[in-house]
C-alpha cells in the first residue's frame, strides 16, 4: 500500500459537495480528547452554530456522529414505538427511506405517494390525516435529493399539529441551501447532514429536537431500540456545560471541521447563503436553458441547490458523465430509480455554489454535448 492521493475534482453531484479549503485545514488541527475542555467548549458552540443554522432555540440541537443516515435514524428511533400508526410521503428514494425506517422500528406506514419530481400533495396529507385520526407522526423530504424537489415543510407541519401528530423532517440537502426555520414552521424533529450545503464533510448529521417530541420521547413504554442512537443517553455527552457523561468517542477533528463550517454560515449570514444559492440556480438555469436542457421540477417545486435536468434525446448518459469527470474533473449526478438514464442531478450546494462553477459546468457540458 502507498499514500492515497485522490484527484482533484469539482463536485456538482448531488452529494458530497466541494468542501471549503478552511475546513479541510480546520480538520488537519491537533486532535484532543473528546472530555478535554477545550473540546467541550467548542462542542456548545458548535450547537449555538446549528440553532443559528436551523433558526431554532430547541435545546436538544447536536450532531450525531455519523452521516445523515443516522439523522434519520436517530428521529425514528427514538420517536416510533411499535404499533405506532405514522403517516409518511413519498415523491422520491428518501421517502422510501423512511418508510423503511417505520417498518423496521415496528410502526404502521401509511403511505402519501406523489410522482418523483413533484412536491409532496398538501390536499392529500391532509385528507390522510383526517381518513387517520390516530396517526401519531407525519414523515416527510423538505428536499428530495432523488428529484430536486422541495415540498411546503411551513404547511404540512400545520397541518400535521392541527391533526394531533408530530413531525420528522429530512432537511439533508435544504439546510443552510433553502429557507428553513425550524421553531417559526414549528417542527417537531428534523435532520440534515453535513456534507451539503453547509460545506463540510461527510460523516456528521445535524439534528433538532423540540418540545412535542421530547415529550414522546421521554414517556415512551418501551426503551429506544437502538444505545447509540437513544437521545436520552446522548444528550448526557452533549448537554450544556462542562460536565458531561461519557457516551462514545465523538470524532475529534471531523467537528473541528463541522465548527469552521458554521462559523462560515454564521460570517455569511443564513438568509444570505439562502439567497446565494437561488441566484446561482437561476445563472446555471439560464445557461441549461440556453443549450435546450429543460428541468424536470416545475419552477415552484424546484431546489436551487440541487437541479434535475432531463437529458437530451440520444445523449448517452454514462458516455457524457464519464467525459466530465475524465477531461474536467467535473462531477455530476445520474438519476436514480425510474430517472436512472433519464436525468443528470447538477449539484450547486455551499462552496460548490458559486459563478467559477457554473461556468466551468455549462462549457464542460457544451463542449461535451457538441461531441
Amino acid at each position: 500500500m502507498k499514500s492515497f492521493n485522490p484527484p482533484i475534482r469539482t463536485l456538482m453531484g448531488p452529494g458530497p459537495s466541494d468542501v471549503h479549503p478552511r475546513i479541510l485545514s480546520a480538520m488537519a488541527r491537533p486532535t484532543i480528547g473528546h472530555l478535554d475542555p477545550a473540546f467541550v467548549g467548542m462542542m456548545d458552540e458548535t450547537k449555538q452554530g446549528l440553532q443559528y443554522a436551523f433558526k431554532t432555540e430547541n435545546d436538544l440541537t447536536m450532531p450525531v456522529s455519523a452521516p445523515g443516515s443516522a439523522g434519520m435514524e436517530t428521529c425514528f428511533a427514538n420517536l416510533v414505538e411499535s404499533g405506532d400508526k405514522v403517516v409518511v410521503c413519498i415523491n422520491g428514494v428518501f421517502g422510501m427511506r423512511m418508510k423503511e425506517n417505520i417498518t423496521r422500528f415496528g410502526g404502521e406506514a401509511v403511505v402519501v405517494e406523489d410522482n418523483w419530481g413533484e412536491a409532496v400533495s398538501v390536499d392529500k396529507v391532509e385528507q390522510t390525516l383526517k381518513d387517520n385520526p390516530d396517526a401519531k407522526i407525519l414523515a416527510f423530504v423538505h428536499a428530495e435529493t432523488s428529484t430536486g424537489a422541495q415540498s411546503d415543510a411551513k404547511t404540512l407541519c400545520k397541518i400535521a399539529h392541527e391533526n394531533d401528530c408530530i413531525t420528522i423532517v429530512d432537511a439533508v440537502t435544504s439546510l443552510g441551501g433553502s429557507e428553513l426555520r425550524v421553531d417559526e414552521w414549528e417542527i417537531d424533529a428534523i435532520y440534515s447532514g453535513s456534507q451539503k450545503c453547509l460545506s463540510a464533510m461527510p460523516g456528521i448529521s445535524p439534528i433538532s429536537i423540540g418540545d412535542r417530541a421530547v415529550k414522546k420521547i421521554t414517556e415512551r413504554k418501551t426503551p429506544v431500540t437502538s444505545w447509540f442512537l437513544d437521545l436520552n443517553l446522548v444528550m448526557g455527552y452533549w448537554g450544556e456545560g462542562a460536565k458531561r457523561t461519557y457516551h462514545h468517542t465523538a470524532p475529534v477533528n471531523t467537528l473541528y471541521g463541522l465548527h469552521e463550517s458554521l462559523v462560515m454560515v454564521s460570517e455569511e449570514g443564513i438568509e444570505n447563503s439562502w439567497d446565494r444559492h437561488q441566484k446561482n440556480h437561476e445563472e446555471l438555469r439560464g445557461g441549461l436553458e440556453a443549450m435546450g436542457i429543460n428541468f424536470l421540477v416545475n419552477k415552484e417545486d424546484r431546489l436551487p441547490q440541487l437541479n434535475s435536468v432531463i437529458i437530451p434525446d440520444g445523449v448517452d448518459d454514462a458516455a457524457v458523465r464519464s467525459t466530465l469527470l475524465n477531461d474536467y474533473n467535473l462531477e455530476i449526478g445520474a438519476g436514480l430509480g425510474a430517472y436512472a438514464g433519464k436525468v443528470w442531478r447538477i449539484g450547486l450546494m455551499g462552496y460548490a455554489s458559486r459563478k467559477e462553477n457554473i461556468t466551468l459546468c455549462l462549457s464542460a457540458l457544451k463542449q461535451t454535448l457538441d461531441k
